[in-house]
């Protein structure tokens, strides 16, 4: 690759226009619970990715698709005032822009329902441009994305010798050919358990979890929240982060920054350690502000 005054990081993912509901606590089924508020929030995993790593110092290029509505055109403002380059972002006709609601409780945690709207529309062929890899130096994936997407990303990743992270959130199985294609598969202690089969409850686990799916891909990181990160490179000793302590605000949006903020250190060209040890950090503010 050619020197960049900026490291490239390219993100082929979700967009939602993010409804936030404040309540004492999430309803159970059946159950209705008086909330505080709502408000309206640019959100995706990968829109806020590409927005992480572009405040982690990156020259973003984000690949996706929106709706010819009014949520589009708010999350391509998003993008455009984050410094992302959203040219590759589709406004596709007849199609409702993705959408989420979470409902954030008193603890901080949060659950939520997405909708893909127009994200599934996102078109392929896009992807062939040389433009999009040049001097890239990671592509980073989600699971809010269709795997056929995902899988073309990554096949074009590969040919253009760039580097794939897939952060592999919601679960889903993983078909052979993307997996062998991942050189990181990023995932969060849940994500975790459901493909390893092992509960992951402290930070000794999440390193028995890493190890084991490090037998499917090279390099993995798992999030274990207040217990930390383990991160393990096939052949190597695992690497653990301690948690960082902070005063709880939210945990929304904690693994997207966790994983934007590792891309663009990893672009950069800082060692795996390092990169789990930045991306750890931006994490512990975004969750604390």
């Amino acid at each position: 690759m050619t020197a960049s005054v900026r490291p490239v990081v390219v993100v082929v993912g979700s967009l939602h226009y993010d409804i936030m509901v404040d309540a004492p606590d999430r309803p159970r089924k059946g159950e209705t619970v008086t909330g505080f508020g709502w408000r309206p929030k640019f959100g995706g995993k990968g829109g806020n990715q590409a927005v992480a790593a572009a405040r982690a110092g990156a020259d973003v290029r984000m690949v996706g698709a929106v709706g010819d509505d009014d949520f589009g055109r708010f999350l391509l403002s998003n993008l455009t005032a984050a410094g992302v380059d959203a040219s590759r972002v589709a406004s596709i006709d007849g199609s409702g822009s993705g959408m989420s609601v979470a409902i954030a409780d008193g603890g901080g945690d949060y659950g939520a329902v997405i909708v893909s709207g127009a994200n599934a529309a996102t078109d392929p062929k896009g992807l062939a441009d040389t433009t999009l890899w040049r001097d890239a130096g990671v592509l980073i994936l989600q699971n809010e994305m269709p795997d056929a997407i995902n899988l073309a990303a990554a096949k074009a990743a590969k040919w253009a010798g760039v580097p794939v992270c897939l952060n592999a959130a919601p679960y889903r199985p993983l078909a052979d050919e993307l997996i062998a294609l991942v050189d990181i598969l990023m995932v969060n202690a849940i994500e975790a358990e459901q493909f390893s089969g092992h509960a992951v409850g402290d930070i000794d686990s999440a390193v028995g979890a890493a190890r084991q799916l490090s037998s499917r891909c090279a390099t993995v990181v798992v999030t274990a929240g207040g217990d930390g990160v383990a991160g393990m490179r096939r052949g190597e000793n695992p690497v653990v982060v301690p948690a960082i302590p902070v005063r709880l605000i939210s945990t929304h949006g904690a693994g997207d920054v966790f994983a934007g903020s590792f891309a663009a250190a990893l672009a950069t060209g800082h060692a795996f350690a390092q990169c789990l040890e930045v991306a750890n950090k931006a994490a512990a503010v975004h969750v604390s502000t």
